[in-house]
């Protein structure tokens, strides 16, 4: 899957770059990217101020030039500062194609599978600046030993369905990547391990996009399934009144999976719940359905 090598890791006097590539930061963002901006800071990085975080057009954090423009690598992390919506847009043009590391999550899968698609290695799925102050220790330490080279734990999810897979990491937001669907910027799905999370969408409208997914054909290209975190999935009080007549998040999902004759984990630990475990774009892994763990190889 990737053409060219990944980044070096990084070490103690490396810089990094804040980014907002998507919506506007708002409330309280700003303390929250303070505290995230202090976790960098205790590894021994040196996080350069962005130009202007109170810079806005409409609900982006700027203009898409002005947001392109922050994803141009000058320091060897390009750190996004917080999700929403935007990103996409910026697909239009071409990105930066400068070997760096890329972090973030939900909005910037967009950036991230893109990348990998056009085989810039080097993203990684997990906090953005403003969520990573709130990380417990072993979400902040796991993402500060993969940007520093050292080896991670495997991830503990729950075994759905049994087998053994290996393949390059697909993590995203589902809803995003459904969207990249019949793009250029959809990466090679033959084999890959794919991990999806998500928040704030109906069980109804998760089937809708998994269905989309086995229509196109592109669920039955893949080795294995992880599912994370899904936040407020869970439908509505008209689905809570009436639950004969509507599915639950679980019966969704594992029906829209169960007869992929792959290995699926469900309750792996990253997503928009705290606990977001850092999990490197294109990177070989191995997905146990005996064990119900994730391993990067």
């Amino acid at each position: 899957m990737n053409a060219r090598p990944w980044p070096r890791p990084l070490q103690a006097g490396d810089r990094v770059q804040l980014a907002a590539a998507s919506s506007a930061l708002q409330g309280d963002a700003i303390s929250r990217l303070e505290a995230g901006i202090a976790v960098l800071e205790r590894w021994g990085l040196e996080v350069e101020p962005h130009r202007n975080l109170q810079r806005h057009w409409g609900y982006y954090a700027g203009t898409d030039p002005e947001r392109l423009e922050d994803l141009q690598p000058n320091a060897p992390l390009v750190a996004c500062m917080r999700g929403g919506w935007g990103s996409a847009r910026l697909l239009e043009r071409p990105l930066a194609a400068e070997e760096h590391w890329l972090l973030g999550f939900s909005d910037v899968t967009s950036l991230l599978w893109a990348r990998q698609a056009a085989g810039l290695p080097g993203g990684i799925h997990g906090p953005m600046v403003t969520t990573l102050g709130a990380e417990p220790e072993w979400s902040q330490e796991r993402l500060r030993a993969l940007l520093f080279g050292e080896a991670l734990p495997p991830l503990q999810g729950t075994v759905w369905n049994p087998g053994q897979a290996e393949g390059p990491c697909l993590a995203g937001n589902l809803t995003v990547a459904t969207h990249l669907l019949g793009t250029p910027h959809l990466p090679d799905l033959s084999g890959a391990i794919l991990l999806f999370e998500d928040i704030g969408e109906a069980p109804y409208r998760i089937d809708r996009m998994l269905s989309h997914w086995r229509l196109s054909g592109a669920l039955q290209q893949i080795a294995g399934l992880g599912f994370g975190s899904f936040s407020d999935c869970e439908g509505d009080e008209d689905d809570a009144r009436d639950p004969q007549h509507s599915f639950g998040l679980q019966a969704v999902l594992q029906e829209r999976c169960g007869d992929l004759g792959i290995p699926v984990i469900a309750d792996l630990p990253f997503g928009h719940r705290c606990g977001n475990a850092a999990i490197p774009i294109g990177r070989r892994a191995r997905l146990d359905g005996e064990r119900g763990q994730l391993l990067l190889l």
